[in-house]
């Protein structure tokens, strides 16, 4: 016993010398990894600390990089598509409330409340886009002191509450702007291409119908020139349409009852003795008749 207890303590301490220098070893070697992270991690922020004060004033190089990320982004995701059709289907977008031309009817007055429905049954469109433009008309309207049902007459007249609507003279939108006429109105949106939102749409034929009245001196002319009529005899009946929707459009803000099939009645001026009515082809073609500054000054179809 006595020589099997010595032998295992020889072992022992034959084992601590050994296992010491390899404590001592593993000890300095994490210590050594360590510094080496942490020097290794203040050298990447310190690159990009660079890097950020570089780009910073690289406006052109930065947007070059955030192109790239963006497409690397769309194109893993378009193969994503192509692997796996159905996710098409389960991408959610929470954002595109945001572009949705819409109101509950709800959250308008009275008033309001009637117009939309009427003309969301008139003209079989959804009542909720209905109910936001004539917000939008009541508060233009308001601004520009201009009878929110006439904004809503011309674009009832002029589109049929269609936002996509295009002439074959290039007229635009619910208010058949003249988009290459108007264009500088559109800056302030971004660009033409915001004739097809209905809003800005609205609020660029609102500008363009007072620049008319103004210039006319009257709401029956003003919508001649809107028409761009103001050199014809007559305008064909567009500013009597109006009028005649105007006038139902009243009657419904009032709180009457009015058919949503009520017609037109629209009452036409005799002309006086010796003059001529203007041809049908022309009455159509005069609908965007230069102005006389060489320019059209209204939009419509």
């Amino acid at each position: 016993m006595t020589a099997l207890a010595t032998a295992q303590d020889a072992l022992a301490r034959t084992a601590r010398r050994i296992g010491r220098p390899i404590a001592v070893f593993a000890k300095d070697a994490a210590q050594g990894l360590l510094e080496v992270c942490h020097n290794s991690l203040a050298l990447v922020g310190l690159a990009v600390v660079g890097i950020c004060l570089f780009l910073a004033g690289r406006a052109d190089l930065r947007h070059q990089l955030e192109e790239r990320a963006l497409g690397w982004l769309q194109s893993r995701q378009e193969a994503r598509v192509d692997a796996d059709p159905n996710l098409m289907v389960a991408l959610a977008e929470p954002g595109a409330i945001q572009r949705a031309t819409a109101a509950d009817v709800k959250e308008l007055t009275r008033q309001q409340a009637a117009v939309a429905n009427w003309l969301s049954r008139r003209y079989r469109v959804a009542v909720e886009p209905v109910g936001r433009l004539v917000k939008e008309a009541w508060d233009v309207g308001q601004r520009t002191q201009l009878d929110p049902t006439l904004i809503l007459a011309i674009m009832a007249i002029e589109s049929g509450f269609n936002p996509f609507a295009q002439s074959p003279v290039g007229a635009q939108g619910l208010m058949q702007v003249m988009t290459r006429v108007h264009d500088d109105k559109y800056e302030t949106f971004g660009g033409s291409h915001a004739a097809f939102d209905p809003v800005t749409n609205l609020r660029v034929g609102v500008q363009v119908l007072r620049e008319c009245i103004s210039r006319a001196g009257s709401l029956e002319g003003g919508l001649k020139y809107y028409v761009g009529a103001a050199n014809m005899v007559d305008d064909g009946g567009y500013a009597g349409k109006v009028l005649a929707e105007q006038a139902h459009l009243r009657q419904v803000v009032a709180g009457r009852s009015v058919s949503p099939l009520a017609p037109l009645v629209v009452s036409v001026p005799v002309a006086s003795p010796g003059t001529p009515p203007a041809p049908a082809a022309e009455a159509t073609e005069a609908k965007h008749a230069p102005s006389d500054d060489g320019r059209q000054v209204a939009l419509l179809r």
